[in-house]
């Protein structure tokens, strides 16, 4: 070895001893960010994905649960959005995230910052009435409605589900009497009359579920528990749009970080304890890729437009 190639070995060596390692993700606690109170759907699933992420790779992983308030989601939105893009802070998202955060004037969410690491869950959102009620579907309603006032109980007339029974109505040709948020829909709502239609989720009405009616579920596919009633893309195609929630990370977060956590994720979708969630609660539980979930945003947000329009005529 000349004395010039063995100058440049001695350099290579000595800048390899230099350089940091970079160490193999994940090496350090991983943070699940759920922008809602414990309890719901969101929230006992994504905690059985961080206690299958800990178990498979070895590290801490836990859910932080930060909500917003009247912020909805955007408050705990933000602060993944200002982490680094490392895989160690990760975002459980409702869809109004990554759809309506960067279009209400947020700077930390316009443009989106983020990426879906995958789809997990569709809430089981629908349109119930009382079993006595004059309608058994969405059509009779809409007939009813001609000539009744109808009352409306909701979550919130921002929220998607309500959005899409706005529209549904619309595009069924009719209005209802009136409409107001509640802060809980479920059998003493019907029971006692304080509504005469409740757009709430199937897990709050399953103790009487016998005694109301589903009038059609704002799902993609029919609730297993209520075969017979409709789904939503049944009755109006056009504006088709179910309240689903996924994980996404900073669009700067490499790939094979994202593979590590969607491959855990899928995982545990696929488990037993999580299908009997979804068995239990009337819940849609799977797991949709970040291709297959990138075009479902894209196609809700063109779903969204449809309804705008239709609300604002």
């Amino acid at each position: 070895m000349n004395t010039f190639t063995r100058a440049i070995t001695l350099a290579a060596v000595a800048l390899a001893a230099a350089s940091p390692v970079m160490a193999e993700y994940p090496e350090k606690p991983v943070s699940f960010v759920v922008p809602f109170p414990p309890g719901d759907l969101e929230d006992v699933l994504t905690r059985m994905i961080a206690e299958d992420f800990s178990e498979k790779y070895g590290v801490a992983a836990a859910v932080v649960n930060k909500p917003g308030g009247g912020g909805g989601p955007f408050p705990g939105a933000i602060g993944v959005a200002g982490a680094a893009a490392d895989g160690y802070t990760i975002g459980s998202f409702v869809m109004d995230v990554p759809l309506v955060g960067p279009m209400i004037g947020i700077p930390e969410l316009n443009p989106n910052p983020f990426e879906p690491i995958g789809i997990f869950v569709t809430y089981p959102f629908v349109i119930a009435a009382a079993k006595d009620a004059p309608y058994n579907n969405m059509a009779e309603l809409a007939a009813y409605a001609q000539e009744n006032d109808v009352a409306l109980a909701h979550f919130g007339a921002e929220l998607t589900p309500t959005q899409v029974t706005f529209a549904m109505a619309k595009q069924l040709g009719f209005e209802y009497g009136s409409e107001a948020a509640f802060d809980v829909i479920d059998c003493n709502t019907f029971a006692s009359g304080d509504a005469d239609v409740g757009n709430t989720t199937i897990q709050l009405i399953l103790p009487c579920l016998d005694q109301v009616k589903i009038l059609v579920s704002l799902t993609d596919e029919r609730i297993p528990l209520v075969p017979d009633s409709q789904s939503v893309g049944e009755v109006t195609p056009d504006v088709q749009l179910a309240l689903w929630n996924g994980l996404f990370v900073h669009k700067d977060t490499p790939a094979d970080i994202r593979a590590k956590i969607a491959a855990s994720a899928a995982e545990t979708m696929a488990s037993q304890r999580a299908q009997d969630v979804a068995a239990r609660t009337g819940a849609s539980v799977y797991w949709k890729d970040a291709a297959a979930s990138q075009a479902q945003i894209e196609q809700d947000l063109a779903v969204m437009g449809v309804i705008g329009g239709l609300l604002s005529q």
